[in-house]
């Protein structure tokens, strides 16, 4: 589902890029950052998932460890 529903909480300020291969900026590979520092509260720097399409957009999984700290996440900022 795309855009907003009662189900989810919006990230105010996320951030969405497109980077580019640079080696000014050590990108070695094309890819796409998803930058807000509350991401790190729920899925650890370092830490791998899986990311998925979707009608308007794509959809990040999590691990069972992810969850549960996107559980308590979501309790604190419901």
């Amino acid at each position: 589902m795309a855009g907003p529903h009662k189900s989810k909480i919006e990230l105010e300020d996320a951030k969405v890029y497109v980077h580019k291969k640079d080696e000014d900026s050590g990108s070695q590979n094309v890819h796409i950052d998803v930058e807000h520092e509350e991401l790190n509260e729920i899925i650890e720097p370092g830490e791998n998932t899986f990311v998925g399409g979707k009608n308007g957009g794509v959809f990040i999984g999590l691990k069972e460890e992810m969850i549960s700290r996107a559980k308590k996440w979501i309790d604190q900022n419901e």
